[in-house]
């Protein structure tokens, strides 16, 4: 077979009854358009009892990776039909790319999921939840064990460390805080102030906003902002340490990950989230008194004093010890996520995801946990 199309030529030629012998030349690149697979495959198909496949290309004036496709096409063809190929007459830089090409199987499991059955789907969504369940039990009794080895005072973490994660938790949040819980008590005391006023109880906005804020809306709406805000931050910040092989070089050093990276973290957020929580409710309180002020008409002292009235220490030390709880459950999901990350810029990305849903998840779960203790508490 002679075949000439633009700049190439193909001549298959049967050199002996079990040879055949295909002869390139002219320039096979993919200016020239896809190569002519289907003629060479003519040409084998009509040579019957041909056991080895030769190459002769020194006639080639250029290629690439259309020269590529097209040898791929060949080799495979041939695997198919038992076809000894013999790739010496292939150009030298050709013939690694087509050896490595070759050299990697496909794998089977990359296939569409969607063709497994549903009882195979349900079996390994199970045991990714059991391997899930033994990662978090793990690591919350590495950092049980760490957390009483800071308590004897032999936590392996710098006091640099614990004074930087303490501002970024604490000071830097300041803004962000400010601005949301203000917005959060104009609306409490917005909606609240529309009910009210049916029944001339203008007055009890100022109670509604300051217990809401209290105990319940300061302390959540704080610990969401440090979710998204923090929590995604030390996701990240260890998930590209992984990346980065510090982890383990921290363990080749001798330093628990755990005591170094987690521990700072898991305290400062937890130390800090109270802090934040107290002046959260204030500025609460300053956005239902903007409300009351402007729309009812209330003037500031009578505010003031309605306010201080419906409040007693109780409601705040209620709201600090959830905000406690919230901030240590932000920053453990987020260390968490990161230490579990995977080596890759996409698995970093899954885990910062990953330790936003998971601490909001966690955090309503703790609000709906306390305010039932709470509740049967009697307080």
């Amino acid at each position: 077979m002679h075949y000439i199309e633009g700049k190439r030529n193909i001549q298959v030629v049967r050199t002996t009854p079990e040879i055949l012998t295909i002869r390139l030349s002219g320039a096979w690149n993919l200016n020239e358009g896809l190569p002519p697979i289907s003629e060479i495959r003519k040409s084998i198909e009509s040579a019957p009892g041909v056991k080895r496949l030769e190459f002769d290309t020194e006639a080639i004036a250029d290629w690439d990776s259309g020269f590529l496709v097209l040898l791929r096409n060949i080799v495979n063809y041939c695997k198919e039909h038992n076809i000894e190929v013999d790739t010496e007459g292939i150009p030298k830089g050709a013939r690694k790319l087509l050896k490595l090409s070759t050299s990697v199987p496909v794998k089977e499991e990359t296939g569409d999921p969607m063709e497994s059955s549903l009882l195979a789907r349900i079996g390994g969504a199970s045991l990714r939840l059991t391997r899930s369940g033994a990662e978090v039990l793990s690591f919350t009794g590495e950092v049980f064990l760490s957390f009483t080895k800071w308590l004897r005072g032999k936590a392996q973490f710098r006091r640099t460390d614990m004074k930087i994660h303490l501002e970024q938790a604490g000071v830097q949040a300041l803004p962000i805080v400010t601005l949301i819980n203000f917005l959060i008590g104009v609306i409490i005391a917005f909606v609240s102030a529309i009910q009210l006023q049916q029944f001339g109880a203008e007055i009890f906005v100022a109670d509604l906003v300051a217990i809401a804020m209290a105990r319940e809306m300061g302390p959540m709406m704080t610990a969401i902002i440090l979710a998204g805000r923090s929590g995604a931050s030390y996701a990240a910040q260890i998930g590209t340490m992984m990346v980065n092989e510090e982890v383990d070089a921290l363990k080749t050093a001798g330093f628990s990950p755990i005591d170094f990276l987690v521990l700072p973290r898991v305290l400062a957020l937890t130390l800090m989230t109270p802090l934040l929580t107290l002046y959260a409710d204030f500025m609460g309180m300053i956005g239902g008194g903007v409300v009351g002020m402007t729309m009812l008409n209330l003037s500031s002292t009578l505010y003031i004093q309605q306010t201080i009235s419906a409040l007693n220490p109780l409601h705040f030390m209620l709201g600090l010890i959830k905000a406690a709880i919230y901030g240590g459950l932000v920053a453990y999901a987020g260390c968490m996520t990161g230490m579990q990350s995977g080596r890759s810029a996409s698995a970093v990305g899954e885990a910062t995801t990953k330790a936003v849903v998971m601490s909001i998840v966690l955090i309503i779960a703790a609000s709906a946990v306390t305010t039932v203790i709470y509740s049967l508490l009697g307080i």
